[in-house]
């Protein structure tokens, strides 16, 4: 009876007031309650809302849209970029960009970081032990230069016929060209 009783006075504090008339200020668990503001014409009413704050755990924190989603993350690598990792138990190894995840700012390099994951088996066949790529934080990792055989900072430039291209620092060498892109793109198709 005493849980029913809180309840209703909950629900009662939660009274809509009609359009054009603002609500009422008080909060419903820790978060304002929505306002009503005036109706443009043509329009019955009109809801004005405000953001909510998800109470997570300090480690499931994320930064997230107003819609929800989570805030993705510029990097500095693109898929089909040669990398040395700088950090990690893969320190030193060079390999290719093959995934970008940039809700977290990781980074699937190929044949690095190798785990092993359990599949579980079916009626038609047995279960097995798989190696697959674990993702790499993007910061544990810089572009890397074949031909010179160093690791660089990327760069951003002007050419003269107007486009914007990344470059690498140390070396002045550029790394977006169309035969790149063509490159990625076509192998993506056949896979």
């Amino acid at each position: 009876m005493a849980g029913m009783a809180a309840l209703q006075g909950a629900m009662g504090a939660l009274s809509i007031s009609a359009p054009g008339a603002t609500a009422s200020t008080s909060a419903f668990w820790g978060n304002p309650l929505a306002t009503y503001s005036a109706a443009p014409s043509g329009v019955r009413f009109m809801v004005k809302t405000s953001p909510i704050e998800m109470r997570l755990k300090r480690w499931e924190r994320k930064k997230c849209k107003p819609n929800s989603l989570p805030m993705l993350h510029k990097m500095h690598v693109r898929v089909g970029d040669t990398v040395q990792v700088i950090a990690g138990r893969e320190k030193g190894k060079v390999g290719e960009v093959v995934r970008l995840y940039k809700h977290n700012s990781t980074v699937i390099v190929k044949d690095l970081n190798m785990k092993s994951k359990h599949k579980k088996g079916t009626d038609d066949e047995p279960g097995e032990i798989v190696m697959i790529e674990g993702p790499i934080h993007s910061s544990n990792m810089m572009l890397f230069s074949k031909e010179k055989n160093v690791t660089s900072r990327v760069g951003h430039k002007l050419l003269e016929d107007g486009t914007k291209v990344r470059y690498l620092k140390k070396t002045g060498e550029v790394i977006d060209s169309v035969e790149n892109w063509a490159k990625v793109f076509k192998e993506g198709d056949s896979e």
